[in-house]
């Protein structure tokens, strides 16, 4: 929970900047959120969906074309 002591205010953890400061007094009064990368799997999912509809849709060119 975000509470200012200089300001005696309650921050809604949205309503903070990135850094975690007040916006009023600039005292650091949260924690700086923790970005987490993408894990390498979803790559290799997305990476394996992308080849299967490219090949889906050169069969459906082919298909087309007959």
């Amino acid at each position: 929970m975000p509470w200012c002591e200089e300001c005696s205010k309650f921050w809604n953890p949205n309503s903070l900047p990135p850094d975690g400061t007040c916006p009023s007094c600039g005292r650091m009064i949260g924690e700086p959120p923790n970005i987490q990368k993408v894990p390498w799997h979803f790559w290799i999912l997305f990476l394996a969906a992308g080849l299967y509809l490219g090949w889906r849709a050169f069969q459906g060119v082919v298909w087309l074309l007959q």
